[in-house]
């Protein structure tokens, strides 16, 4: 391996090892008494919202100045809602500073109103919920024992077969039914979008694909192509890039009354997806993916991190929500 992709691997490792071992943090997290504060609009917090489907989850819904004045409101859902909102202190515990973000676009007349469905992540199985359920059924067995086997260290990145589809159910079909009862909301799919960063821009992407009546758009920060890898070059195939691809070719919505927006950083695990990237790009485009429809952006420099997130919020949150893309 070349000396410069030798130093990146070895810190886009470290990055997930320092995610990783957050799991102790993020435990003790879940039990929070509290939403946390914001500087704009608040926080309600539903704590470990049943399922039928998956375990319970902590969902914060982040309600802008003024509500509800507005109403009806779009609604984001976004994933990792605990990275979402207030100050978290720690070595990295950053946030998105979603809320500051949301109501300062909303002031300036840039986005349309909405609120925020920040639904929590499950931790140590994140990398499981969040995989999309029907690439990872594409594989073959030997593929799947492949990605099974991915560690660091003694963290095992795929802990349990994905169960994305599961988690999808749970928000179509329990979770946005009580937002739209309780909350001043549009349910239609032009007022509903999915948003996420890394897995979670993987999952909205595949969230809009699955339930095209439901979300009228998506956008994908950082999108981890490459599933539980942390590199393309290091002497084995990676079998998740060719699925997501494929998965796309063949399941992704028509343009028309939909919109997706995709972007990464030049630094850390981000270095790695641009090559992807453009696969998926010229795919989009070649099935009538332009325009207002859609979008894909890179930002030299940025890196894989909430902080870097959080300093392009707007550019997503812009796209999906501008005034009148109803």
């Amino acid at each position: 391996m070349p000396t410069a992709h030798r130093s990146l691997a070895t810190t886009a490792a470290a990055l997930l090892l320092g995610l990783a071992a957050l799991g102790a943090t993020a435990r003790s997290r879940a039990a929070e008494p509290s939403p946390p504060q914001v500087p704009a609009g608040r926080i309600v917090r539903l704590e470990r919202v049943p399922s039928q489907y998956v375990a319970p989850h902590n969902v914060d819904v982040w309600l802008p100045p003024g509500y509800p004045e507005q109403a009806p409101y779009a609604v984001l859902y976004m994933f990792d809602g605990q990275n979402l909102f207030g100050r978290r202190s720690g070595p990295g515990l950053q946030s998105w500073r979603a809320a500051a973000t949301a109501a300062k676009l909303m002031a300036a007349g840039k986005t349309r109103p909405f609120i925020i469905v920040g639904l929590w992540n499950a931790q140590s199985l994140r990398m499981s919920e969040y995989f999309p359920q029907k690439p990872w059924e594409s594989l073959t067995p030997a593929q799947r024992q492949a990605l099974f086997a991915r560690q660091l260290g003694t963290f095992q990145i795929l802990p349990v077969a994905p169960y994305s589809d599961a988690l999808l159910k749970f928000v179509t079909q329990e979770l946005k039914p009580a937002i739209d009862r309780r909350f001043a909301v549009d349910p239609a799919p032009g007022a509903t979008f999915a948003m996420g960063s890394s897995m979670g821009g993987l999952m909205a992407w595949y969230a809009m694909s699955e339930y095209p009546g439901v979300f009228g758009g998506a956008a994908c920060l950082s999108t981890h192509w490459l599933g539980p890898y942390l590199a393309l070059d290091d002497g084995t195939h990676d079998p998740a890039p060719d699925a997501f691809v494929d998965y796309i070719a063949q399941h992704f919505p028509a343009p028309a009354g939909h919109r997706v927006y995709f972007d990464h950083g030049t630094k850390t695990l981000d270095a790695w997806y641009d090559p992807i990237q453009k696969r998926v790009d010229r795919l989009l485009q070649s099935k009538g993916w332009n325009g207002r429809h859609f979008e894909s952006r890179a930002f030299p420099g940025a890196d894989h991190s909430e902080a870097s997130w959080a300093a392009r919020l707007d550019a997503p949150m812009s796209f999906l929500l501008a005034p009148g893309s109803d």
